[in-house]
Parts: structure tokens; sequence; C-alpha cells
């Protein structure tokens, strides 16, 4: 394959002297394969994904016909040049050729659009084999569909053909299939059989009770000499010849005649496809070389000595054990139901002669996070054959892009148990106002969410309580190296970063949509790239492992898939689930805690305040708290000022101190004493709770006259905020306060109560 910057294609069997001229706008992204194109069955003239082209045609009379999605853009004024823009589609564009003034097109013109990534073939093929065995897969369990009996139908439109032929050519043309058949010929099963054959008496050097018959009644006889030792006998005569049997090696055995008869019946059925499909179509040509394949399989000489089988035996231990046997079997019996399948969602892998790579690993991602899903968590098995549905005599497979498929599950590690959802294609609307689920603005559809909820409430009362958290991944095929995108960049890449982004060029969209997912939908706890690279990134939010961002690399390889670190990282996710105490779980309850109840006006505080940092960090004018003491004499407060120091009685008699919660985590004393209508005493509490003391211990302290065995004591500091200097509250105006003798009872109040009576 040669890039070439400009080709001609010769158009002489459409009209003498026509030629289509194409340019390649970008150096190596224009080639011509006519070395390989055959063999992958692919058109000679190749362009590349996501690159643009200028074309022209020689004469003025023909001019090229869109074919969709805006590929071929033909001139305003001129309708023989333009641009062709392939885009991100992958596979064979088959471009109609119009003469003007002629509705029908006279020629259709082939080119192939490359992935950006070289090893897309294998990786499509890959990708194809195993989604037609998971989906046949599906076919086979116990509550599936598979009992009611349908045929093939060559007389459906060439879509569904394809989809059909697409289905069993990954399996039958893969190359584990073709090692089975080679592992078959070469050692191939064999059984012991009789031969027999007319001898000459004199070379038969064993004789069976047969034989013996023969020697005595056989025809042809010749006369013995006189003195030969069988006369003794009563024989004067023997035959010349008679049969003689022999043991020999056979291939014909019921299990070779099996693989044969499996052969014969791939081959019927490319054939069949091939005579339904249009000539010189994809299908037709792709049929072809199958069929060749197969021929060639079926023309080695171990066929020719096996015989049609009048039974098969499916259940013979060498069919099912034997290597190569086997691999045969199984890729019959994945035949046989995948023959019958109908994808809506090969529309957008193969339609129209295109191979959309991209499209088909987030397909093949779906049954790969399936398979892990299922060996982690207790995947409702109902649900799974559901994705198989039968309609109009067919068997379609319900995972198709952009269409929303659930699957319910339970973890339970015997000290918590969690309900668990594989979504694909959930979409999150932004009309949900919260505590809903949704988007806080448009709506999402991530390809894949994961979510977790405890087992014994519902969906719904998780989300409104907080209790809920997704997990969003998506499919990235075209990123072949994350970690680019997330490194470090330095100030000349951002700005031309940011060039590129003012030509609609943004490089750096899918990590965009990552933090779309994880900022926009609520409750969020990750969101991750799925990509056929070779690093995985795990960033934390804050310490635990989710909130989270990064990427996983999953390939589409059967030997190193990489599904193993996205496995180890789902079991962190559940480990983190498992721990009760975690800050995520706290961020949760905080969350539901404040949003629960709509803000009453009543509650705002526009007074001025200290600002909240440093040892005011915490001061939250309505989750902080004031104790409102009581101070009988002039001595008793120089004891207060001198020691830093408040006391509270014990017991149950008048003024001793209520212990609520409010009480406990008072951060401020304001201090009164009688006759007072307002304060303006305000003290920091420095201690983390009451202390006890004893009457000896406030006497050694210099209080006077303790009239209490045991005292409350709370450490005090002088209050330095600017903010609370010189301001006085009516603190009677409390709804706490209780007057006369209870006056002098200890209370508490917010600050924001108290800022209400700020005078």
């Amino acid at each position: 394959m040669t890039a070439e910057p400009n080709i001609k294609i010769n158009l002489d069997n459409v009209e003498k002297g026509l030629n289509l001229w194409i340019d390649a706008r970008r150096d190596g992204t224009l080639f011509d394969a006519e070395s390989s194109a055959e063999k992958n069955n692919e058109a000679r003239f190749q362009l590349a994904e996501g690159c643009f082209y200028d074309y022209k045609l020689s004469d003025e009379k023909f001019f090229l016909g869109d074919i969709g999605e805006n590929i071929v853009q033909q001139h305003r004024r001129v309708q023989n040049i333009g641009t062709l823009a392939p885009n991100i589609c992958v596979g064979t564009l088959e471009i109609p050729l119009f003469r003007i003034g002629q509705e029908e097109p006279c020629y259709t013109i082939k080119l192939e659009v490359q992935s950006v990534k070289s090893n897309y073939r294998e990786d499509y093929r890959d990708m194809l084999e195993l989604i037609t065995e998971k989906c046949t897969d599906l076919l086979l369990q116990a509550n599936s569909p598979i009992s009611q009996k349908f045929d093939i139908d060559f007389e459906k439109d060439s879509q569904s053909l394809y989809q059909k032929f697409a289905f069993i050519k990954s399996v039958i043309s893969s190359d584990e299939f073709h090692d089975a058949i080679n592992r078959i010929i070469t050692a191939p099963v064999t059984v012991w059989s009789e031969s027999s054959e007319l001898k000459d008496i004199r070379s038969v050097r064993k004789f069976t009770s047969s034989s013996l018959k023969e020697l005595v009644k056989g025809s042809n006889r010749t006369q013995l000499p006189p003195k030969h030792y069988l006369k003794k006998y009563g024989l004067k005569t023997i035959p010349e010849r008679i049969t003689s049997s022999r043991k020999i090696d056979s291939v014909d055995t019921p299990e070779n005649r099996f693989i044969k008869h499996a052969l014969e019946t791939f081959l019927k059925f490319c054939n069949d496809i091939n005579k339904a499909s249009k000539k010189d179509s994809k299908l037709d040509n792709e049929s072809n070389i199958l069929s060749r394949e197969l021929e060639s399989h079926l023309h080695h000489t171990i066929f020719q000595e096996i015989s049609r089988p009048t039974t098969l035996k499916l259940n013979s231990p060498v069919l099912q054990r034997k290597e190569g046997y086997r691999e045969v079997l199984r890729v019959w019996l994945m035949f046989e139901l995948a023959a019958k399948l109908i994808w809506k969602g090969g529309e957008d892998v193969y339609g129209a002669g295109k191979k959309d790579v991209a499209n088909l690993y987030e397909y093949w991602l779906f049954f790969k996070l399936l398979d892990l899903f299922q060996s982690i968590f207790d995947i409702d098995p109902k649900h799974i054959s559901e994705l198989i549905e039968t309609s109009n005599n067919e068997l379609n497979v319900r995972i198709k892009q952009g269409k929303f498929t659930a699957l319910d599950g339970v973890y339970d590690s015997g000290n918590r148990k969690l309900n668990v959802r594989f979504n694909y294609n959930r979409s999150f609307s932004g009309k949900n106002n919260y505590p809903s689920a949704g988007s806080w603005t448009t709506t999402l559809r991530p390809d894949y969410t994961l979510s977790f909820w405890p087992f014994d409430i519902s969906e719904t009362e998780a989300e409104n309580q907080e209790l809920i958290v997704h997990i969003h991944f998506d499919a990235k095929y075209k990123i072949a190296n994350f970690t680019h995108l997330i490194g470090k960049k330095s100030e000349t890449e951002l700005d031309d970063e940011k060039v590129e982004n003012l030509k609609g060029v943004y490089k750096n969209a899918d990590l965009m949509k990552m933090h779309a997912y994880k900022d926009a939908i609520r409750r969020t706890g990750g969101a991750y790239v799925l990509y056929p690279g070779d690093k995985s990134i795990k960033r934390k939010g804050f310490h635990e492992v989710i909130p989270g961002l990064g990427a996983f690399p999953v390939r589409p390889s059967k030997t190193d898939d990489g599904i193993a670190d996205l496995k180890g990282f789902i079991l962190e996710i559940i480990e983190h689930f498992l721990n009760r105490a975690s800050q995520r779980e706290k961020i949760a309850y905080r969350t539901y805690d404040i949003f629960k109840s709509k803000p009453n006006e009543e509650d705002n505080v526009n007074e001025v305040l200290p600002e909240t940092y440093g040892e005011n960090r915490g001061l939250l004018p309505d989750e902080t708290f004031v104790l409102i003491g009581f101070y009988n004499s002039t001595e008793q407060y120089d004891w207060i000022k001198k020691n830093k120091l408040y006391n509270f009685r014990m017991g149950t008699r008048m003024g001793s101190l209520l212990f609520d919660n409010e009480t406990v985590n008072s951060k401020y004393l304001l201090l009164h004493t009688k006759n007072d209508k307002s304060s303006g005493d305000l003290w920091r509490i420095t201690s983390k709770g009451p202390k006890v003391l004893s009457k000896n211990d406030m006497v050694g302290k210099g209080y006077a006259s303790p009239s209490q065995d045991y005292y409350l004591v709370i450490e005090l500091e002088p209050i330095n905020d600017p903010e609370f200097k010189d301001v006085n509250w009516e603190f009677k105006k409390l709804s706490n306060y209780s007057s006369g003798r209870a006056s002098a009872v200890p209370f508490t109040a917010s600050v924001s109560e108290l800022m209400k009576v700020k005078m």
C-alpha cells in the first residue's frame, strides 16, 4: 500500500476519457492498495477517517451523489467538483455517479475508508466474533426462546442478509476455526475396518472359517500335486483364488462425517447468500471469498474418503473433548443459532458497507462489562435472557445504541447488602428538579452506568435520600493514549489548544465529557473512559477511591484485554461501600440533611459576622450555638475574668446545666447578670466539653464560698473578632429565655437567632 498526494480513477467504462481525480489535503492520508485490497475485500483506493479530500470529475456532464452524513459535499455552483469528508465512517463507501438529466446512477464508485488505528481490521473481526458468541450463549440459556423454529429467509432485504452473514463470517472465518480444521486434517480420528479381496491362495497367510469353506467349495479350481499333504484330508483340487480379509486404518468415522457435514453446511449457506446478493456488492464479494476458503478445506484428500453422515452423534466424546473437533462442534452450534439472529444494532456497525469499529467497540464493551459484573454481582438471569426477544418469526438482539437497557442485581458481602444496576444508554434528564434523579443542566446519556444503593429501599427513595451512587463509563475507541489529555501541559500547549478550539477542533472533548457526567449528573461517584490503550489512570476527587475521574484500557484482544485492571477498580469501589464510616457517606448525609428542606427566608443572616476561616472556619450561623450564662455578683464575674472559667451547678436544682447537643457543642458564652436587658459580654469557649471540679478544687482557684460538692466548668478566652466588638444583644427576646427566677438558668441559642436580637 503506497501513499499518494492524489489519485486518478479511470471511468472509461462509463464514458471514454472520464476520470475522477482525488487530492489529499494532508500528506499520508490517500492510498493505492492494489496489492492488499482483494485480500481484505476492500476497495483499491483508500482514504483515512477524519480527513478531507478535494475531488473533480473530468467531464462537467457528470456529478457525484451524496450518500448521507454529508460525506459528498458538492460545490454550490460547479457540480463536477467538491469535497469528500468521510468523518468517522470506516469501511467501503459506495458513491453513485450520475449523468446530468438522468435520475438513476450510471455507475458506483467504491472508496475504502481506513481507521486511524492500524489494527482495526483484527479488532473488528475479534469484537464481532465475541458478540456473536455472547448472543448465541444468550440463546442457549434455559429460559430463552430457542425451542421455537426459525428458518433463514433469503428473500429478505440485503441489509438483513448482510447482518446474518457478518455474524456467520465472524464465526467461520476466525483463525481458531481454521486452526481447528488443520488439526483435524493432520491428526484425524481413525477406526479399524476390514477390507476383503481375492488373493492367490499361495499368498494367504491366515485362514479363517470362511476361508476354509472357500477352500472346499470355491470355484475355478486346480488339481493338487500327487503327494500334496491336503490329499489325505480328501481334497483333490483347490480354488486358485480365495477371499482374504485385512484390517485397515479408516478416517470414515461418525466424527469425521460430522466435520464434513459442517463444512458443507457452511458452504451451502455462503452459496445461498451469494445467490441472493447483488452482483459485485460487498456481500457478493465477501461470500465468494468465504466460499473459496471452505472449498479449499473440503478439497483435501481426507474428505474424499469420508462418506455422508446418516446420524449426527453430538454427544460423542471425540466431538466434545478432542482438540480441533470440539472447536468445530462449538462453531456449528453457534452457526445454527447465529443464522437466526437479527441485530438492529448491526446497522450502526456495517450498514451501507461501512465498518464502524468505534460503534462496534461500544457494543463489544457491553458484553465485556456484562461478563465482568456477572463475575462480581448476582445479576438477575431473567433480565439477561430478555436481551433476546422474538418478533416476526425472528430472534432479535435488543442491544442497540441509544436504546436503554438495564440489568438488575445484588451484592451481598454478609455485612452489607446492596442493589446493583448495570445500565446501558441510561439518560439523565435535565428537566427533573432536585432531589429527583437527573442532571443539573441538559440531558446526558453515558454509555454505561453502574448504580449502587442499599438493598432495603427503592431506587427513587435512594435518590431522594442521597443514598445512591452512579459510576459512569464511556467507550472511546478513537483514543490511543489517554494520558496526553490529562497530563501536565505547558503554557504554549494551552495557548495552542485555545487556538484549536476557536477552529472548532476540541481535542480534549472526551475528557470534558467525563467532567460533565461527574459534575452535572446528580449523585455521581465517578466518570471513566474505557479505551483500547495501555495505561489506566485514576484521579481521586478527595482522599478515597470515589469521587474520581480516570480511564481504563480494555482492548479487543483474546489474550490480554486489560479487563483485570477495571475489575480491580470495581472491587475497590465495593470495599469502599462496605465502609460505613467513609468520608463519602458523610458527604452524602450532609448533603441530604442540608437540602432535604427548602431554606426559610426567616433564617437569613445578613448581619456582620467574622469570616469563616482559621479558628472561625466552622462558624455556620444556624449550626453554631451560644450558651447564655448568668453570674450573680461582681466577685463572681471577677473570678471568671481572672481564671477564664465559667461554672455550672450539677444536679436537679434550679440553675443546673441541661446536657443537650446544643449545650455541649456551644462555641460561645454570653454573660449577663441581674437587671440586664441586653449584653455584649461575649466569650469564646475553648474547652472541648465541661470538666468536673470538686468544692476543694474551686476553693483552690479562689472561688468564694462554693455551695455545691461538684461543679461543671468550661474554659474561656476573650473574643478578639472586631465584628463582635461593641455589639449588644437583647437576650431576653430569645425563644429559650425564661423570665422570673428561671432567668438565671443557662440556655442556648444559635448565632442566627442571636444576630436577630442584635441592638
